[in-house]
């Protein structure tokens, strides 16, 4: 039987305000189930300054088998972290932070926290994001009159990938863009509303991450007039776009580099780390020559790239581009280099450019493992992260096939590609792990901030989940992406049920024509109604989350609002869940809308949730009732334990 535990979460259930600015006062709530404890006090205990302030909470009610306590919080650093504590009547005290309850002191690192810095701009809790790799996703008629570039071995749409170097870098099917915008009514028909390109300026590779010029679009993409077309067509059909920039380096074809290297003196020499006189040797992104590292030192490179009015970033924001925002692309190792740590400064540049040209624009930044130290606020909305779902999401709902396939080298592998982790492959995890391995890297990073982060089950830099999916799990994989908290990301082509093993393989030339197979009709129908269940239910992007029940085969979370609560079940093998009275208040007016399961509620409120697995079940319950707040004006006062 799943016990009943306190709960608060950074949503609007429970906090007041979640763009405060400093000096603001923040009313927080905590939610007890009755008789928990019981409990005779309840504070808040922050830390501004590195110095302890508490403050009391009011018991204000109890709702439907909860007790409801306030308090008030004022927010005095740009984050502001807070936790409760409750006192037992018999004396023993409790934490509650962002990895739950604890009987031992917890980590400031982990605590509740609010952020007074902008809040990303509201659309993007509405967004569900589609990922084009420009070369691999449709081709115009246009494109046929283009010459191949001098770099590219050419390939026909329907050739498999080549996954060994060079190919693997320099494969060429000529996508272009007019031939994304001939196909933006299956972004429509899909349900998503957030395009997101990966880089469109000219370089010498098919993934374009190693950019020649940030000023101007790839030619063999169509040039400039072919992305404003992009993005007017797609704007017209409510579909935002976001960019694809490389901030921690630059191509060696680029012309900053070119400036400079071989020349001693340029003014772009200190854009780079050249390390000798010559001003040939340099650093580079691990090791690749074609990569020359970025040195965010330089204060002429800020404003060309950053800071200026007609800046790169700027330009692609402003008409006639138009663009939504960007996704910096190694935003984890931007301006840092062995001793030098710059990224803060460079990542609160990009917020504040972005803020003065478009504050309706987004900035996501690409953080691949434990992002929490780079995800407090004060630069990026999001970020591009596999630890905190996709990596465990993997890890749970995969069977390994065993397939051999050759890497990069074209060297034959059976072990399965799992994030560039070199040994063991995909790891086994249970349901239970899942959620665990969400809460670690989840616990450290403020809950708007991780309402922004991008939630995908794949990516281009990734193999492909349904690759190794365990029979029956696709469907539970896609609807945790939509349903947990976070910005859910289709990679184009997994609605086609496109599989492959590494990043390169996962980069497959869309099989348009094929909409009607039966198996790919299928998993297009799968995709448009679980992108349609996130955009039809708002407490999905904005609600908080509550597990309600966890054990080795199954999830069930409840993502609540005052207007609405929706119940999730997510399982693998099955699952039969006893949830006691007072876990789902409302529970007795469940409307199912997805997935076949059964849900039993019995006359004292307790509830049973039954289905064979793998299943993925979602109801429709009533708004979360809580007690209207009393006065707090005699609870203004602040505690500093001394």
């Amino acid at each position: 039987m799943t016990v009943l535990l306190p709960h608060h979460d950074g949503s609007p259930l429970y906090v007041s305000n979640d763009a405060p600015r400093l000096g603001d006062i923040v009313t927080v709530r905590l939610r007890v189930p009755s008789g928990y404890g019981p409990i005779a006090d309840v504070r808040t205990r922050s830390n501004p300054d590195h110095e302890p302030e508490w403050t009391t909470a009011a018991r204000i009610g109890t709702a439907d088998g909860w007790d409801w306590w306030e308090a008030r919080i004022t927010v005095r650093n740009p984050r502001h972290g807070y936790r409760f504590a409750l006192e037992h009547v018999d004396g023993r005290l409790e934490w509650l932070n962002q990895s739950g309850i604890h009987k031992l002191e917890t980590l400031d690192a982990e605590d509740f926290a609010l952020v007074a810095n902008p809040a990303p701009p509201a659309w993007l809790n509405e967004a569900v994001m589609y990922q084009v790799f420009p070369d691999r996703f449709a081709r115009s008629a246009l494109a046929d009159g283009r010459p191949t570039p001098d770099w590219a071995l050419p390939a026909a749409w329907t050739d498999p990938v080549d996954p060994v170097m060079p190919a693997r870098a320099t494969q060429f099917y000529g996508g272009d863009l007019d031939g994304l915008t001939e196909k933006l009514d299956h972004l429509v028909e899909l349900g998503v509303n957030l395009l997101y390109l990966t880089p469109v300026f000219p370089a010498a590779s098919n993934h374009r991450y190693d950019a020649s010029s940030f000023d101007a679009v790839d030619p063999m993409l169509g040039g400039d007039e072919a992305y404003i077309r992009l993005v007017e067509a797609a704007h017209a059909r409510g579909i935002r776009v976001i960019g694809d920039l490389t901030s921690n380096h630059s191509g060696d074809r680029h012309e900053w580099f070119r400036a400079a290297y071989g020349h001693p003196g340029a003014p772009e020499e200190d854009f780079y780390y050249f390390t000798d006189e010559d001003n040939t040797e340099y650093e580079c992104w691990l090791g690749a020559r074609s990569l020359p590292k970025f040195n965010w030192a330089s204060e002429e490179l800020r404003a060309r790239f950053i800071t200026d009015a007609d800046s790169i970033v700027a330009r692609w924001l402003r008409p006639p581009f138009n663009a939504d925002g960007w996704r910096i692309d190694v935003a984890n190792m931007t301006g840092r280099l062995g001793d030098i740590d710059l990224n803060a400064e460079v990542r609160q540049l990009l917020r504040e450019t972005i803020l003065r040209i478009d504050p309706e624009a987004i900035l996501l930044g690409e953080s691949t493992n434990d992002a929490a130290s780079d995800l407090q606020g004060d630069g990026w909305h999001g970020a591009m992260t596999y630890p905190s779902f996709t990596r465990p999401l993997w890890g749970w709902l995969s069977e390994p096939n065993g397939e051999p396939y050759l890497n990069a080298q074209g060297e034959e592998e059976t072990a399965p590609w799992f994030f560039g982790i070199p040994v063991g492959g995909i790891p086994r995890y249970t349901a239970r792990d899942f959620v665990d391995a969400v809460t670690r890297f989840t616990a450290g990073i403020p809950w708007r901030v991780r309402q922004a982060n991008m939630q995908p089950l794949d990516t281009h830099d990734t193999g492909r989940f349904a690759t190794n999916a365990a029979p029956g799990t696709v469907p539970v994989a896609v609807g945790l992406s939509m349903t947990l908290p976070g910005v859910p990301v289709v990679f184009a082509g997994d609605e086609f049920g496109l599989t492959g093993v590494d990043g390169e393989a996962s980069r497959t030339p869309i099989p348009w024509g094929t909409e009607t197979v039966p198996e790919v009709a299928e998993r297009l129908s799968l995709y448009r109604d679980l992108v349609r269940l996130r955009r039809e239910h708002p407490v999905l992007g904005t609600g908080g989350l509550r597990w309600a029940h966890v054990d080795d085969a199954a999830v069930v979370f409840v993502r609540e609002s005052a207007d609405e609560s929706l119940l999730v079940l997510a399982t693998r093998e099955g699952v039969d869940a006893a949830l006691p009275a007072g876990a789902l208040p409302g529970a007795a007016a469940a409307q199912a809308l997805f997935g076949d399961a059964t849900l039993a509620v019995a006359s004292d409120g307790s509830v049973d949730i039954v289905a064979e697995g793998p299943a993925f079940a979602v109801w429709s319950l009533p708004g979360v009732v809580a007690p209207s707040a009393p006065t707090l004006s005699a609870l203004d006062g602040v505690d500093r334990g001394r």
